[in-house]
């Protein structure tokens, strides 16, 4: 069955959702490593949400991030500050991943959710203005 990229851009946005409620649950756990990993990929499915609509993919995180930064933060669509938001997720979840003695406190758990949680509506305010997901209320 042939999908249309708004078919694309709704389910990676559903995954946006899923791995930021998946964050939330691990905060609660106090599994705070996942937390920053898990709010970073919602971040992450959120970007590649918006990047569907343009036919774009990479199997590089980077070539993705670069790819939103440039058809979308620089052109002024979304604002610097999604660019900064995705800089800070995706350097804790680095550390959260790759460093091996690497604690992630609370805190930190706590700002890496409200990071996605704010570029989510971003994406999703973008998503509705484009009739792509449905608007509530």
């Amino acid at each position: 069955m042939e999908r249309s990229v708004e078919d694309l851009a709704r389910h990676r946005f559903d995954c946006c959702l899923e791995a930021l409620e998946d964050a939330k649950i691990m905060f609660e756990a106090g599994r705070y490593k996942n937390t920053l990993n898990r709010a970073y990929y919602s971040i992450f499915h959120g970007i590649r949400a918006v990047n569907a609509l343009d036919g774009f993919d990479s199997g590089k995180h980077s070539g993705v991030i670069a790819h939103f930064n440039k058809r979308y933060v620089k052109e002024g669509i979304f604002p610097k500050e999604a660019s900064r938001l995705i800089k800070l997720a995706s350097e804790q979840r680095e550390s959260a991943d790759y460093l091996d003695f690497f604690i992630a406190s609370k805190d930190e758990a706590s700002e890496q959710i409200a990071r996605a949680e704010k570029f989510k509506a971003i994406i999703e305010d973008y998503l509705k203005s484009k009739g792509i997901i449905m608007k509530r209320g």
